[in-house]
């Protein structure tokens, strides 16, 4: 019974930090968020705070894993509905993270990372992406179905350029942060979505005489 509080304990305390870390990130930036911040932001001695985690590298992975979670949470239309509410949750999503610099910096960074098959970031990346570009896939396939959505381009490929796009948009930002990363991302919306929607029979072209 003891040792099943202390784990109850251990899980509450590792996501204390973890909430924790993420407002500090989004606030100080990433350079900002040393591992002594963090700790005295939850009152722990840094080796008490990594107590909780494999490496420093993984408490920064864990805090990106934390802010889908809770985008998710807040946002999870965005694999749901027509075009319309899809474009629309998907840009309210870029939109805030250009309110959170830090937390897109060490997105930028993490991916980065993630090209060193060790580094703890590789396979929270490609499992993000996969998960991503699956729930997109499949939006963008049904409303291809009812003429909503371009069928020029495969709706796999049409989600790896979201993908693509998003994940770009915020590299140029940081460099350049007069960019309005929603604009470019509602152009990749604007190629594909039809002016005036067609339905499925509209598309389909006539039998020959």
């Amino acid at each position: 019974m003891t040792r099943r509080g202390s784990y109850a304990k251990g899980i509450a305390k590792r996501e204390e930090i973890l909430r924790s870390a993420l407002s500090v990130v989004a606030r100080e930036g990433y350079h900002g968020a040393s591992v002594k911040e963090l700790a005295e932001e939850v009152g722990l001695s840094q080796a008490g705070l990594l107590h909780y985690f494999d490496s420093k590298d993984e408490l920064f992975v864990e805090i990106l894993r934390t802010r889908d979670a809770l985008d998710l949470d807040e946002r999870g239309e965005l694999f749901r509905g027509d075009v319309d509410e899809l474009r629309e949750a998907y840009l309210g999503l870029v939109r805030h993270n250009a309110e959170v610099p830090g937390l897109v910096e060490l997105f930028t960074r993490l991916a980065a990372d993630a090209a060193n098959p060790q580094h703890p970031s590789r396979a929270f990346f490609r499992e993000r992406g996969e998960a991503m570009r699956e729930g997109w896939t499949a939006a963008i396939a049904a409303e291809q179905a009812a003429g909503r959505v371009s069928d020029r381009i495969d709706p796999t490929v049409l989600a790896r350029l979201l993908q693509a796009v998003t994940d770009g948009a915020q590299m140029q930002w940081l460099v350049e942060p007069e960019l309005d990363m929603a604009a470019l991302v509602d152009a990749l919306f604007a190629l594909v979505v039809p002016v005036t929607p067609v339905t499925p029979e509209e598309a389909r072209p006539e039998p020959h005489a």
